[in-house]
């Protein structure tokens, strides 16, 4: 098995976000990504999912760490300062590299 190093970056934030995201990630040329709902509670408060502007998704993006780090950063200049959101990175291994 030869596992690969890459980057996860995970994205939580409002739902009345994803189209914006999604052209976002096309246009810094990101390989692809996941999305899902979410739900919780933090600085803003508790978000549920009972609305589609309501709740919250996370979206998850392997790459390389130069790539995950660019996105991240337009993320924060973009959006921090008037939306719920949170952005971490983590050190992952993937199997199939050439994906990613």
């Amino acid at each position: 098995m030869n596992a690969h190093s890459r980057t996860l970056l995970t994205v939580i934030c409002e739902s009345a976000l994803e189209k914006r995201l999604l052209a976002d990630l096309e246009a810094l040329g990101a390989p692809g990504w996941t999305i899902s709902d979410a739900r919780g509670r933090g600085h803003r408060g508790v978000r549920s999912a009972g609305w589609d502007t309501e709740g919250n998704i996370r979206l998850e993006i392997i790459c390389n760490r130069e790539l995950a780090e660019r996105i991240a950063e337009h993320l924060q200049v973009r959006y921090y300062d008037h939306f719920a959101m949170v952005c971490y990175l983590a050190q992952v291994e993937v199997l199939r590299g050439e994906k990613f």
